[in-house]
């Protein structure tokens, strides 16, 4: 049996915990409570989680560790936070517990990345060499972290988000022109922003600017998401702000309408939901003034999305853009959900390499599961 920690577990993290937990007996903790997570403007994933006692100084957590001492976990899911001083006291304490433990990156610090990509933080290199195995996100992570570690159990898990596959199912055209005319959105060009306004990185003056720059009887901007530093839209009347929206029929029409998911800088997980919609993604390329999460790798600039090096690039690029060239961007969006990021890829990722960490415990806890590829 395995317990696995978390912060807290958002909505769009259910499907995993749930699916992966018909695969092999888990228990979740929680070291924040929903205040938190109502704070980061997240929407509460429905998963069984017991919490977790901490104390969190800046960077630095101390989490009470005992409950995951128990016997009946052979294994421990905790998180790569250098900042985690009670995972560092399991870790050096972890041949007198005789547990395996496997470290869960959650991206490399996006306001660190550019130096952390090419000479990864020593702290965390430590972590990882007490470690077990180690889950991460992107294809780049692992190949960064196994020139590092060759022989440890690595895998990169395909991060995506819940009901994932059911979106994808959805027609890019169905009803789009009587999606319109119900919102009352006549431009012929539409882009959606979908993202929470709590984040400077997420470059929201860039967004400004191009709803600025482009003509309000061609283009229309479909914004969703709420946070603290959203701005006032309701001067721009090409600009339809729906505010937060979690409820699943409504988003389906929202992008049905939409030509090209639009987002200047921070993009997480929000490309994977803009092209399981088969929304080719546009956004910014990474530099120290443009922050990007590690989803920002899933973007092949023109293949699946584009990514500008400047504002008048992107300006004259969006401009410029033809139906045809709109069409292949998309197919192309969401062939590479349907290849790379489903659930049950990311699940049975996670799984393949609990199995091969765990080799030799409970033969009923641990079942094998053929056909599943692993990159360790």
């Amino acid at each position: 049996m395995i317990a696995i920690i978390q912060p807290f577990v958002p909505h769009y993290r259910t499907d995993f915990f749930n699916k992966l937990s018909q695969k092999i007996k888990l228990d979740l903790y929680c070291y924040q409570g929903q205040d938190k997570l109502k704070a980061s403007n997240f929407f509460k994933g429905k998963v069984k989680a017991s919490p977790l006692k901490a104390i969190a100084i800046g960077p630095l957590l101390v989490y009470n560790p005992f409950a995951l001492l128990d016997k009946k976990y052979d294994t421990l899911v905790l998180m790569l936070h250098f900042g985690h001083l009670t995972t560092w006291l399991i870790l050096l304490l972890k041949p007198l517990l005789k547990k395996k433990i496997i470290l869960w990156g959650h991206g490399i610090s996006i306001k660190r990345y550019i130096k952390e990509e090419s000479k990864p933080n020593i702290f965390l290199k430590w972590m990882i060499g007490l470690s077990d195995g180690l889950w991460v996100y992107t294809d780049k992570e692992y190949y960064l972290w196994n020139k590092q570690f060759p022989k440890l159990s690595i895998t990169s898990l395909g991060n995506t988000i819940s009901n994932v596959e059911d979106i994808v199912k959805l027609s890019d055209e169905k009803n789009k022109r009587d999606l319109k005319l119900e919102f009352k959105i006549f431009q012929p060009r539409v882009l959606i922003y979908c993202a929470r306004f709590n984040e400077p990185g997420r470059r929201v003056d860039l967004l400004l600017k191009l709803i600025e720059n482009l003509d309000p009887e061609k283009y229309a901007f479909i914004i969703i998401g709420a946070g603290r530093l959203k701005p006032d839209f309701i001067k721009f009347r090409h600009v339809y702000d729906f505010g937060e929206v979690y409820e699943r029929n409504l988003k389906e029409k929202l992008f049905n309408i939409a030509d090209v998911y639009f987002q200047p800088g921070w993009v997480g997980l929000s490309v994977v939901e803009a092209m399981a919609y088969g929304k080719p993604v546009f956004t910014f390329e990474r530099s120290k003034d443009v922050l990007q999460c590690v989803e920002y790798h899933y973007i092949k600039s023109g293949y699946n999305g584009m990514i500008f090096k400047t504002f008048t690039e992107c300006l004259e690029r969006i401009v410029s853009l033809t139906e045809a060239e709109i069409d292949q961007l998309s197919s192309n969006a969401l062939e590479f959900v349907k290849k790379e990021l489903t659930m049950e890829k990311m699940v049975s990722q996670a799984f393949r390499l609990l199995e091969d960490v765990c080799k030799g415990v409970d033969p009923e806890v641990y079942q094998h599961h053929s056909g599943i590829k692993s990159k360790s």
